[in-house]
């Protein structure tokens, strides 16, 4: 379980294409700080599990295997030595939840269709898949490439969401442009309210 909230932008190593499997090689800095192997990890919203550390002077490489499902579902396919990607650590029991409860299981990728500034801010720009549009509402909450994120406005076919600069500085936002694609997870109270509903046979009919 995760917050939404990045720690810091981790530089991607290498990738290492497998028969069954793709390894990832991150360098964090900040999240390397107690790192284990098995612990978990959001890479760019994406839970994955550290599977071997490798020291490189006072850096630590985390390396993950990524199914081929993980890979073809997420932005990761997408990314390339030199990239930034997002990480935050799990939750601990102890923190302040920051953001919202987020899972790390992606439920699709959307396409940035705008993506600029606007006086201090930036405006950002989201085409969604309808099975994550059917639970993005106005002021809720959504993550974006593991970044907790507040809905300015829902549109046909997707959403917007403003950024501040602060955002912007400390996430690998700062390196998206448009026609990228992102990795979105909704707020996972709205599915099991949805299940809820179903089961009760309570659902709106159309």
């Amino acid at each position: 379980m995760f917050t939404g909230i990045v720690e810091e932008t981790g530089l991607v190593e290498r990738i290492e294409p497998g028969e069954r499997s793709i390894g990832l090689v991150v360098r964090p800095r900040l999240c390397a700080k107690g790192l284990k192997v098995g612990d978990s990890l959001a890479v760019n919203g994406c839970c994955l599990t550290v599977v071997e550390l490798e020291r490189r002077g006072r850096a630590v490489l985390a390396r993950f295997d990524l199914l081929r499902e993980t890979w073809d579902r997420t932005n990761l396919q997408f990314v390339q030595p030199g990239s930034l990607v997002n990480l935050e650590r799990s939750l601990r029991a102890d923190s302040r939840l920051g953001g919202h409860f987020v899972t790390g299981h992606i439920d699709g990728m959307g396409t940035i269709t705008r993506w600029e500034r606007s006086g201090q801010d930036w405006v950002l720009d989201i085409r969604a898949p309808r099975e994550v549009m059917r639970y993005i509402v106005f002021k809720g909450s959504v993550a974006v490439d593991g970044i907790s994120l507040t809905v300015a406005e829902v549109r046909r076919g997707g959403f917007r969401i403003w950024i501040i600069p602060h955002t912007w500085e400390v996430t690998a936002l700062r390196e998206r442009k448009v026609g990228d694609a992102v990795n979105l997870e909704a707020d996972i109270v709205g599915k099991y309210v949805e299940k809820m509903l179903r089961q009760m046979d309570l659902r709106p009919r159309r």
